[in-house]
């Protein structure tokens, strides 16, 4: 049975082990620096005192938000993976993450919309607009992809970013657009509600990779109630 009808149980499963490969790696090399470098003995005790913890406690939640940071990293790389894999869709070896030359389409793609400061996103304007005067995207369309959006409506607009040292905005470009992630799974896709079947779909082919058991159908409620609230 095909997990998903956008793409194929090969690249997915490829997207999937990624990230599980990432996650083992990142908690061993965590439990050995974890002892490496000097600990911040402020910080665990002001934690440790506010929230009732004990030392042991604190350092596994430590080690756990350590991993955080480098997953969330191969997050955005799962993402570039899966709509880098579709059909007419490619991953470019530098620069722009995924293109599609059919569409004439290119993406730069964030996990989440707080990913990039508010105050560096007229440099993600400018590598587009750069990229657009180029003659092989002259026809083009760009996009800023922010997978994880500020709010659950999804969107699909111009970007059009602050530039805080001159106190003026990027101006309004039709071609350099802003969207939301279900919003551009649904357009790179051609499925609606491509997003949430991708996530509804991941305990079965974590499992599947990895041979741990599938989450229960309470499990994936819990988690799913995460999703609706993104989304």
């Amino acid at each position: 049975m095909t997990y998903l009808p956008y793409i194929s149980d090969e690249a997915l499963r490829t997207a999937v082990k990624a990230v599980f490969d990432c996650i083992l790696r990142t908690q061993a090399e965590a439990e050995n620096a974890m002892y490496r470098n000097v600990i911040d003995p402020f910080s665990a005790i002001f934690d440790g005192a506010v929230q009732g913890l004990t030392l042991e406690e604190w350092l596994l939640r430590e080690r756990a938000r350590q991993i955080q940071k480098t997953v969330q990293n191969q997050i955005g790389l799962f993402h570039q993976h899966i709509l880098g894999s579709l059909p007419g869709w490619q991953i470019l070896p530098q620069g722009l993450d995924i293109c599609n030359n059919e569409r004439l389409i290119f993406a730069e793609i964030k996990n989440k919309y707080n990913t990039v400061k508010g105050s560096d996103k007229v440099g993600i304007y400018d590598y587009l607009l750069i990229h657009l005067n180029q003659p092989t995207y002259q026809s083009f369309t760009a996009y800023y992809v922010e997978i994880i959006p500020p709010g659950r409506n999804p969107y699909n607009k111009p970007f059009t970013p602050s530039d805080r040292t001159t106190g003026t905005i990027r101006p309004n470009n039709e071609n350099i657009r802003q969207i939301s992630g279900q919003a551009f799974y649904d357009l790179a896709t051609g499925e609606p509600e491509a997003l949430s079947m991708l996530f509804d779909i991941l305990p079965d082919v974590i499992s599947d990779v990895s041979g741990l058991d599938k989450l229960s159908e309470q499990q994936k409620t819990s988690f799913r109630s995460l999703f609706d609230k993104a989304y």
